[in-house]
């Protein structure tokens, strides 16, 4: 698997987790928006297929799931990707809204 780093940046009310993959011009990114109280809602999963199929998108939920622990916040997983994940995943049931 190549180096992917993954940041975490403002982007209006929400917020935007960016996976950049070592050597390759493209980023995959995951959206969020506030949604009450310690609520996040995962509204886009976006990996180019430049950088498809190498666990982008998956390393991109992680990162959420791994803030959603250490902040203490829930999420509504809007997005399609984060939902299958979260189906795959049930040691994170307490994280969804």
């Amino acid at each position: 698997m190549p180096e992917v780093t993954i940041t975490h940046h403002a982007r209006g009310d929400g917020g935007r987790y960016v996976a950049a993959v070592a050597g390759i011009e493209h980023n995959g990114h995951l959206d969020w928006e506030p949604l009450g109280e310690n609520i996040r809602v995962a509204t886009h999963t976006i990996v180019p297929r430049a950088i498809g199929g190498q666990g982008v998108a998956a390393r991109l939920v992680d990162a959420l799931v791994a803030d959603a622990r250490a902040q203490s916040f829930r999420i509504v997983p809007q997005c399609s990707y984060v939902e299958r994940l979260f189906q795959r995943h049930p040691e994170w049931a307490e994280l969804h809204a």
